[in-house]
Formats: structure tokens, sequence, C-alpha cells
């Protein structure tokens, strides 16, 4: 597979701004960040490169320095020499490849802790934007009946399916870049992904919920609570609790 590697300056005076820079990267196709360098798959560098260009030149704490082809080589398995299986409580084991979600992330541990918290006995799961599949992992071994784990990323659809044979739990897993499911169908959605995709399928995942149905939102700060918690408001979703680790936040929303 051919990579490109993307030269990028920083000067942030907050951890989170950088945070949410490179957020914005990894939704425009970056897979892999090495200090000031950033691994993107040529393919996806040749579709999206005039607008990581435009996104850098826009940003005032960042420099573009260029872009540059690397060798051919293996990077999934190199990826995984400097990422090994992540052990996790439960038994649970979690091998990152290059998908997000490996447990110890902020907001993976909030997700898992409330996770382990909770009763899922019965419940049908949704985790919407799975990455490893940790969070969908976690669900079926604390009891849920049923979990189905989604991801716009093919890789990350590849990697979930992994770990969920390799932690013995039957999982769902779907390949998909669109929100559509039934009416009512889940008891529990979790979305920990960037704040601009749950505002965009907060309608969905209402219409999704059955009747006191919770949705969990992660991905975003302390900042960002206000606006999620109108748009939740206005599909008739109640915040029941929002919590914090770091500058990170963990928002619960009840039907």
């Amino acid at each position: 597979m051919r990579y490109h590697v993307i030269h990028i300056q920083t000067d942030f005076a907050e951890a989170w701004q950088c945070d949410l820079f490179e957020q914005q990267l990894f939704d425009l196709g970056v897979d892999t960040i090495d200090r000031e360098d950033y691994y993107i798959q040529s393919e996806i560098w040749e579709e999206k490169a005039d607008e990581i260009k435009e996104y850098c030149d826009s940003t005032e704490e960042v420099r573009f320095l260029g872009a540059d082809e690397c060798p051919d080589e293996n990077w999934n398995a190199a990826w995984e020499a400097e990422h090994p299986i992540q052990e996790l409580p439960l038994g649970i084991k979690i091998v990152p490849h290059c998908a997000f979600g490996a447990g110890h992330h902020e907001t993976t541990s909030m997700m898992i802790d409330s996770l382990v918290a909770s009763n899922l006995s019965d419940k049908i799961v949704l985790d919407h934007g799975t990455g490893t599949g940790v969070l969908a992992i976690f669900a079926k071994r604390l009891g849920a009946k049923q979990v189905i784990a989604v991801d716009i990323d093919e890789k990350s659809v590849e990697n979930a399916i992994e770990n969920a044979a390799l932690n013995g739990e039957q999982i769902e897993v779907l390949h998909t870049s669109a929100f559509r499911f039934q009416p009512s169908a889940f008891n529990v959605i979790l979305a920990n992904i960037h704040r601009n995709i749950l505002l965009d399928n907060m309608h969905a995942y209402a219409q999704s919920l059955a009747p006191n149905g919770e949705l969990w939102l992660s991905g975003f700060y302390e900042d960002d609570c206000p606006i999620l918690q109108a748009a939740a408001e206005k599909e008739g979703l109640q915040t029941i609790q929002v919590l914090a680790n770091g500058e990170w936040r963990l928002m619960k929303c009840r039907k």
C-alpha cells in the first residue's frame, strides 16, 4: 500500500486545540500521526490534498511544510509493532491496528466505565463509529442481548471483526457511510465520534432509539455541550448526565 507523509508544524497554546486539529485531519483521511508527520494513504492524499492544505492554511497556529511519498512497506505491520495487544478489564484484548479505540483514550475509558456500571441485560446496543470495536465488545461481554457496530472506514470494520473474534463475542459489524436503521431499534446507542458527526446524526439517533432508550455521546469538549444538548432536546432527548475526563466530555441522553 502506498503512503504519503505530510509534514506540518503546529504551535497550539492548549492541548485541546491540537486534539481538535488532529481529529479534523483524521476525518480527512490521515490515519497515523508521529510527532509532526501525518501519514495518509496515497490514494486519499491525491484526492484530499487541496482540502488538507486549505485547512492547514486556514488555521493560524499551523504551517504546512509539504508532503512526500513514502517507501512502500507494510504500514499496518509497522503500526502493530509499536502498538501491541492492549489488555483491558474483563479479560478483553484489543489489537488496535490503525483504528481508533484501544481503550485508553479519555473518551473511550469514560464509555467503558459507564458500560461497566450499567445493566445491559437484554438490551440491544448500537456502536456508531466502532473503530477497533472495543465498546461493542464491552457491551456484549456485559450482557447485551444484541450488539451492532458500524463504521465508515473499511479497515476499522475489519479490525472490529478481528477483535470480536479474538474475544469470542458475537457482534454484527457493518461497513456503511449512512446511519439508517429501523425506528425504535436500539435501547442504547454509543457514539464516540467528532462533534459535527454527532450533530449530523442526532435526528437519526433519536428515531432509532426505543422509548426510554439512551444515547451516549462522546468525543467532544465542554464548550461543545450546549450545542449538542440543544440538538438533542430538539429531537426529544433529555440530557440526564454529563461526565468529564480531563478536557473531554460524555453526555447521556434519554428518549
